[in-house]
């Protein structure tokens, strides 16, 4: 089950946009009044969508947009304003918007923004949990065991890591075989893939 929340403060507004979405299978859709009603239950609200107004009473559409930030990537937003303008859109889509619409909106144009909604969510979330998973595994590790780790991303030989260490080469291959069985591998190139989904290494 998909959920996608409405948030606009014209009850006629939301009563179309819902009965739109209604068509599809599958979707949970929640309708608020305002920002800051949304906000107000923000915490346990399940991932989805957030059609979002800009010009409601009290908290604004691009201010709820900020205050999504921290919970990135579980909600897709989009606004669906009446009174849009280009500075107001680049602030919006700066501000973390998926798409910016003006009403009234191309009811296919409002699926198919949707439908987009989901797919990057669904991408995000999936990326946000390898990441989250392998940063697990990574804290494991000894902070030796990472040292060793760090070398070894590094391309470094037993011999070397060691040297650089003030170990034997022994201790670093036991260290290294501990690593790899917390880590839950059998390769180097598996022990790599972790720590690139941990963030341990970047890409120049």
């Amino acid at each position: 089950m998909r959920t996608v929340y409405v948030v606009d403060d014209d009850d006629a507004v939301r009563a179309s946009v819902q009965g739109l979405l209604s068509t599809r299978p599958n979707l949970l859709i929640r309708g608020f009044r305002s920002g800051d009603a949304f906000l107000a239950e923000l915490s346990s609200l399940d991932p989805g969508i957030v059609l979002l107004d800009h010009h409601m009473p009290g908290t604004t559409g691009l201010e709820v947009l900020r205050k999504l930030v921290p919970f990135a990537p579980h909600f897709a937003p989009i606004i669906l304003t009446g009174q849009g303008d280009v500075q107001l859109a680049v602030e919006a889509m700066k501000a973390g918007a998926l798409e910016f619409l003006e009403k009234p909106c191309d009811p296919h144009i409002l699926l198919r923004t949707v439908d987009e909604g989901f797919a990057r969510l669904e991408t995000e979330t999936a990326a946000a949990d390898r990441t989250q998973a392998a940063r697990q595994r990574i804290a494991r590790l000894s902070m030796r065991e990472t040292d060793v780790l760090m070398g070894l991303i590094d391309g470094q030989p037993n011999k070397v890591i060691a040297h650089a260490l003030s170990l034997s080469p022994r201790t670093v291959e036991i260290y290294r075989a501990n690593l790899m069985d917390k880590l839950g591998v059998r390769s180097l190139s598996e022990a790599l893939r972790i720590a690139f989904a941990a963030g341990l290494v970047t890409v120049d």
